[in-house]
């Protein structure tokens, strides 16, 4: 098969296309075809050496993948709702890049009703990191206001949809008006320039003092201080990357006084049984609100897959607005 590969650490030009052997699905598993690879920012990191591959994953990049189901056992497929030719997206630790792909069975969800691949291999890594961080971890509530640090990302437009589709208020920071305003099209209540606007002053503005109830952050570094101050009494700090570094110094007395609750977490290392309860999760609660259009897909651009370094170099310039996705044999 062919497959994106990391040559070497660098910059986006090390990823080239070249041949692997097709890999075989095993227990619990099975064996998708490939028709589009979405393209995400821990892709990048583990481009320039910076995110290790977990034990036992493939070495190719990519997270999330969509196409259909070439092999697997019968019995497994069976008991998942699945057969041999059914369209699927699928989350994986890795070998997404590439025109077959394993998964395990139970990270796999069915092709949303009315999208297309390249709109389904958009959803797994996005939809199921803020489904996990958001709701589960911080456990966002209707009526709360979360804040969403870097609104136009991948990220970004399925938190803001998400939240708002379960009655949650949204204030989102990005780095340009243009940004912006694609944020507040998506239906954010108020989107803060990060470049010309203090983003602490505006949500403290806002929220007319009180502060909101739960910040998803992808910086980290000194954004962190800022953060603690924004959040109003028993409020949750979720940190899900750190862009800006990995130090921070907070005041410990807010977190006290306010009862504040700061955490984080990574998913692709995460064992597939927690995996596979996400899964089931999003399948409840966000594809009927993909298939009745209350959600929407965000594609900013799509490459064909020999085409990777172009896709990475546009992740890293920043000037996208939702994701970015490669495709396979004219998906």
């Amino acid at each position: 098969m062919k497959a994106i590969e990391i040559t070497i650490f660098g910059a986006p030009e090390v990823l080239r296309l070249g041949e692997r052997p097709t890999p075989l699905p095993g227990a619990g598993e099975l064996l998708i075809r490939v028709s589009a690879s979405g393209v995400n920012r821990p892709d990048v990191l583990q481009r320039t050496g910076n995110y290790p591959v977990p034990p036992g994953a493939s070495d190719i990049p990519g997270l999330e993948v969509a196409g259909v189901i070439e092999q697997g056992d019968a019995q497994e497929l069976a008991d998942a709702g699945f057969k041999l030719g059914d369209r699927v997206c699928a989350l994986v630790a890795g070998g997404g890049y590439a025109e077959f792909c394993v998964a395990p069975v139970a990270q796999c969800l069915p092709v949303p009703k009315g999208l297309s691949d390249v709109e389904a291999a958009s959803l797994p890594e996005t939809f199921f990191t803020v489904w996990s961080n958001v709701f589960d971890r911080a456990r966002l509530q209707k009526g709360e206001t979360l804040l969403i640090q870097g609104g136009s990302s991948g990220i970004g437009v399925t938190a803001i949809q998400l939240a708002k589709a379960m009655g949650a208020q949204v204030i989102v920071t990005a780095g340009s008006d243009e940004k912006c305003a694609a944020c507040l099209a998506l239906g954010a209540d108020h989107a803060i320039n990060y470049r010309t606007q203090d983003f602490q002053v505006e949500v403290k503005r806002l929220t007319f003092g009180q502060g909101v109830n739960v910040i998803l952050d992808m910086v980290a570094g000194n954004y962190v201080a800022k953060e603690v101050e924004c959040l109003s009494e028993d409020g949750r700090l979720v940190i899900i990357a750190v862009q800006g570094g990995v130090k921070s110094e907070i005041n410990a007395g807010l977190v006290l006084r306010r009862r504040l609750t700061v955490t984080g977490s990574t998913l692709r290392p995460r064992p597939v049984a927690f995996k596979a309860a996400i899964a089931q999760a999003c399948l409840k609660n966000v594809w009927p609100l993909i298939e009745r259009g209350a959600i929407k897909p965000v594609i900013h651009s799509t490459f064909v897959a020999q085409d990777a370094a172009k896709a990475h170099a546009l992740m890293e310039s920043n000037k996208h607005v939702g994701k970015i996705v490669l495709t396979w044999g004219g998906a």
